[in-house]
């Protein structure tokens, strides 16, 4: 692992001031042709397969069509606070996070597959589950989800139920414990072997789907009438245990009160060339930047620099249009690999906690329920350094939650105090710290195509083992890349507890 010695001033501060609200996939298009036999017949191209599944994070996509549109990468601003909470990080499949010198950072999103939408907000009438789940026994649990689509499955691209109060029996009835689902849905119980009841109670104006209809994983398993499972017995963790809830259609809600809008949009960086290098055609949307740095970036879309508000807001109308119109041929980003097991040899990893500067704090904190870690943010503000929320995406008022978090080290050139050159350009390796599943992995990173790859098509950075020679599997779901220079220290302080003391580059301002 990457160590230096960390300052105990940090550590303290950042942990104790912590607070809480609130398969592998090979998808390549075929250029084969299939020539007949008889003499007569004439050779016709095999048809391109449609695809399905997103390459960034191997998931089903509601609209198969919106992955033969490029990618969509918006310079989304963390600077200055009134940028947040930002508006569609939590549909990005990507997010890249990278230092712009001051003691600050920025996002550049990767949009493929789905774009960003606001929602209602419909949720139960507990409590959101608000402090990350910790597994000390069996777990047993998973998630409520809304049935959009009304097939009684679970589909990838539906989302989970916040609030949604559950109570744990044992076989004979009698009331163990309760608890409620967290704002993506997720909600979990520790539990020794034995037998025990859930029990969901149902928001006002929904209903259950039917039960038992499909894969284990994907189906409802609560009664419709009476909403609760049937017996069960546990001898190991059962993290299958789905509910779905679809609205009555006779029953009204209010329409999302937030604008339809993504960002706030900032100023461009010489990074961004590389990262748009990764993804044929896609489309780089910022507001401007410095000369030195424009004549370098692709000029897909400029936008205003507002600072003000934190940056420009783009019409989520406007992202459909400009993904189609920078489309020149077929699209294919699939490269890594993904499983659902995590590999053997990682280190536990219930925390990160990032200290890029002291008014720059951030930390990810893993839930076992979700499988995935939430992220927390500071307010940018010297009465209340290091004290952290939840961050949450403005469109949906849902917290983050990603599956993957990298620490992706490399080269940081100086151009001038406030302009950088991050190094990710085409052959280049470098190492990575991969946190997955509560474990953390030394991998490396490489944006070196072999002969094959540099033939089909533009290519994502890839994710692999240190052997050099294997792709490292990222967890199915989306995945947070924080860029950050080669003396940048990751060190476990506590059990399972990581931090990152970020280094910046000399001659930085």
């Amino acid at each position: 692992m990457k160590s230096s010695s960390i300052k105990v001033f940090f550590a303290s501060l950042l942990f104790v001031s912590i607070i809480t609200s609130c398969g592998t996939n090979n998808n390549i298009i075929s250029t084969g042709v299939v020539v007949s036999l008889e003499p007569t017949a004439t050779s016709t191209p095999e048809p391109k397969p449609i695809l399905t599944i997103n390459p960034l994070t191997n998931k089903k996509v509601e609209e198969p069509n919106l992955l033969e549109l490029p990618a969509l990468l918006v310079s989304i601003s963390h600077f200055p606070v009134t940028a947040r909470p930002q508006a569609g990080l939590s549909f990005a499949p990507w997010v890249f996070e990278i230092y712009i010198t001051e003691g600050a950072t920025r996002f550049l999103s990767v949009f493929y597959g789905a774009f960003p939408k606001p929602e209602p907000t419909i949720n139960g009438s507990c409590q959101i589950r608000n402090q990350p789940f910790q597994q000390t026994a069996n777990i047993i649990g998973n998630r409520v989800w809304l049935d959009e689509n009304q097939n009684h499955m679970q589909d990838d691209w539906e989302r989970g139920m916040g609030g949604v109060c559950v109570n744990l029996f044992d076989a004979t009835g009698n009331f163990i414990q309760s608890t409620s689902t967290d704002s993506n849905g997720y909600y979990a119980f520790n539990v020794d072997a034995g037998n025990y009841i859930l029990q969901f109670e149902k928001p006002l104006g929904m209903e259950f789907v039917q039960k038992n209809v499909g894969d284990e994983s994907n189906d409802s398993d609560v009664d419709q009438v009476a909403g609760q499972t049937e017996a069960l017995t546990v001898s190991s963790s059962l993290l299958d245990l789905d509910v779905g809830l679809f609205l009555n259609p006779d029953y009204l809600i209010s329409p999302p009160i937030v604008l339809p809008k993504v960002g706030p949009i900032r100023s461009g960086r010489l990074i961004y060339a590389d990262i748009h290098a990764f993804f044929k055609d896609s489309c780089l949307i910022y507001a401007f930047a410095s000369p030195e740095v424009l004549e370098e970036l692709p000029q897909c879309f400029f936008v205003t620099h507002d600072i003000d508000g934190g940056g420009y807001m783009l019409d989520i109308d406007e992202l459909p249009r400009l993904a189609e119109k920078n489309k020149t041929g077929d699209i294919d980003y699939s490269i890594n690999v993904f499983s659902e097991t995590p590999p053997s040899d990682g280190l536990t990893a219930n925390q990160l906690h990032v200290y890029i500067s002291y008014l720059n704090q951030s930390a990810w904190e893993y839930d076992s329920a979700s499988q995935s870690y939430w992220r927390y943010v500071d307010d940018a503000n010297f009465e209340t350094a290091g004290i952290l929320h939840p961050e949450i995406d403005r469109l949906t008022n849902r917290q983050l939650q990603f599956e993957n978090v990298i620490v992706l080290f490399t080269k940081h050139d100086v151009v001038s105090p406030t302009n950088l050159d991050i190094h990710l350009e085409d052959g280049l390796i470098g190492d990575a710290l991969l946190f997955r599943d509560g474990l953390v992995y030394d991998i490396k990173w490489t944006t070196h195509l072999n002969s094959e790859e540099r033939n089909s098509y533009q290519k994502p950075i890839k994710f692999i083992s240190n052997d050099e020679t294997t792709l490292f599997p990222l967890k199915p779901g989306r995945t947070w890349i924080l860029v950050v220079t080669p003396k940048t220290s990751v060190e476990e302080i506590r059990a399972g507890e990581w931090f990152l003391e970020f280094v910046q580059p000399e001659g930085a301002k």
